[in-house]
């Protein structure tokens, strides 16, 4: 007898691999990467339908298989609509897909906090009224998920010398080193970003504060200075990345 378990899932990527059939990526709050096969997914017959769409929330049981699961029910738990209205929340939100099926593990000892992270953020998202709102809901989830993945960002203190960056200092960001440099210490690092000490601030206040809070950025952050933030992380995420981004060309294409 087939091994069955049910787990609450958000659909990250899908592949076809016959006229009928599709794998769902998935992450699960519970055991997350899953990988399933949802069979006759592309008849107009499937009882499993819209659920596996991108970016879908889904109480899912599954058949356990030994490369592959095989899914069997879905109940939607949320479907994020409002994300599918405009380019932007749905492009920004499939490159935050994308992070996680790049960092993500199977039965990641981080699941719950790494589910429930896209999921608020999806959620806020979706709810988004503005670009401002749109991009820093993307920091958020930029800063928060490299932190809880275990590649926190360093926006205090020089990291190399350790000593504190006043307002008054000049301040450098490198991803290689993993952070904010004092001006001595970015002396002998060659690939080195100056960044303005309010940029490290902004950060550094977002980083800091859970997901939801509203800080005083909110209404001083401009779209100017969110893309300049938002470009900062993704190449600090791409550089750590153990795969490569497809995402991208598409975020290049609504700056």
């Amino acid at each position: 007898m087939k091994e069955q378990f049910t787990t609450n899932t958000i659909n990250l990527k899908s592949y076809n691999i016959s006229e009928s059939d599709k794998i769902i990526l998935m992450y699960s709050k519970e055991k997350g990467l899953i990988k399933g096969i949802a069979k006759g997914i592309k008849k107009t017959t499937s009882k499993l339908g819209g659920r596996m769409d991108l970016l879908v929330a889904n109480k899912m049981m599954l058949n356990k298989g030994r490369n592959l699961d095989t899914i069997c029910q879905a109940e939607a738990l949320n479907t994020f609509f409002n994300l599918r209205n405009d380019m932007n929340k749905l492009f920004y939100s499939l490159y935050c897909a994308e992070i996680i099926a790049n960092f993500g593990i199977e039965n990641d000892p981080n699941s719950e906090d790494i589910f429930n992270l896209f999921y608020n953020f999806l959620e806020n998202m979706a709810d988004s009224k503005t670009k401002e709102q749109i991009m820093l809901c993307v920091l958020r989830f930029q800063l928060k998920i490299m932190d809880i993945t275990g590649y926190s960002i360093e926006l205090k203190n020089c990291i190399k010398c350790s000593s504190e960056i006043r307002e008054s200092d000049d301040v450098y960001f490198c991803a290689e080193q993993g952070g904010i440099l004092c001006k001595s210490c970015a002396e002998n690092v060659s690939k080195k970003i100056k960044i303005h000490y309010k940029i490290k601030e902004f950060l550094f206040t977002l980083l800091k504060e859970n997901f939801n809070v509203h800080t005083r950025y909110d209404e001083l952050a401009n779209e100017k200075v969110c893309d300049i933030c938002i470009k900062l992380m993704r190449n600090y995420i791409e550089y750590y990345s153990p795969k490569k981004f497809k995402t991208t060309q598409m975020i290049e294409s609504i700056r």
